[in-house]
């Protein structure tokens, strides 16, 4: 069977991507970057700080920690409940431990229903990123463009009001977006996206329609304790040993090629329980002892990439 002409024929057929959202490049090909203080790997810790409604739409599709069973999953929701009352202390007081100031990703339902957290954050001096309304309101491929819009506005106006923070960083719930997303986001302020899992370092954004630029940062969705324990069910040990090989690798790779960055994502009603938390002070206390090792939220390794 002969292949019509037509076929092979793709206007976007070209050198690099088959798209405009960014340039091609080869990551060990770019300048390298130089961290404050001469550090070679910037530790970035993320924290979220999620509200999953009980009557959570299972359509485009339920992000990644959502309710299972029918109505009401009161056995899963509480579960998440707790982490926002419980485990993102036992997380805070690790972080406390070892002098680490933070980005913490947050629905901004969950600044609505737990003012005190907003407070904590802000005491801490941590980074609020902000996350959308809740984890049932998803960003996705065919939305209504009036609802993302107003999605996008309610999230960064009500985190705006209530934690008097610039909010400058923007992750969609389950890192889900639509063709549009980094134009409304662009548009109400934000300065990066935490959504595109592509490169260990942060790369340009053009956002569609003429919005302009804004960077995708590299927050990692491999080195957390959702992928390694729970999706991978690998044990504690290994997730302390999978950030040490991360960051062994990072640094031996910063010696020819620049600085890097370490993303290391947590969730508190995973990484929050008390048989679990143990293993997140082992993973820093190890990671503080490296040399070269800078601590910084996602503004302040982005602020320091753009000056070079």
């Amino acid at each position: 069977m002969t292949v019509a002409k037509e076929y092979m024929e793709y206007p976007m057929r070209r050198y690099g991507m088959d798209q405009d959202f960014y340039e091609w490049s080869i990551l060990f090909n770019r300048k390298k970057v130089q961290w404050p203080n001469g550090a070679r790997v910037a530790l970035w810790i993320t924290t979220d700080l999620e509200f999953f409604p009980l009557d959570q739409p299972a359509k485009p599709f339920k992000a990644p920690g959502g309710m299972v069973t029918s109505y009401p999953d009161l056995r899963h929701f509480t579960t998440r409940d707790y982490g926002n009352r419980v485990g993102i202390q036992r997380i805070w007081r690790v972080l406390d431990k070892h002098r680490i100031k933070s980005s913490v990703a947050m629905n901004s339902m969950v600044a609505e229903r737990y003012p005190y957290l907003v407070n904590a954050i802000n005491a801490r001096g941590d980074e609020i990123i902000a996350m959308g309304v809740d984890q049932g309101k998803l960003h996705y491929g065919g939305m209504d463009d009036a609802l993302e819009l107003a999605q996008v506005t309610e999230s960064l106006t009500t985190l705006r009001k209530l934690s008097g923070q610039p909010i400058k960083g923007w992750m969609s719930p389950a890192k889900s977006e639509s063709w549009n997303t980094l134009k409304y986001v662009k548009n109400a302020g934000i300065e990066y996206v935490c959504d595109w899992v592509a490169d260990d370092m942060p790369f340009e954004l053009t956002a569609p329609d003429g919005a302009g630029k804004l960077w995708a940062m590299p927050h990692s969705s491999e080195i957390s304790d959702r992928k390694i324990i729970i999706d991978n069910k690998h044990s504690e040990d290994e997730f302390v040993e999978q950030i040490q090989d991360q960051f062994t690798g990072l640094y031996k790779e910063s010696e020819k090629h620049g600085g890097r960055i370490l993303s290391l994502s947590l969730t508190p009603y995973i990484m929050g329980l008390h048989y679990r938390i143990k293993y997140l002070d082992i993973a820093l206390r190890w990671l503080m002892k490296q040399p070269h090792v800078w601590v910084a939220n996602g503004t302040q390794i982005l602020d320091a990439f753009k000056k070079q």
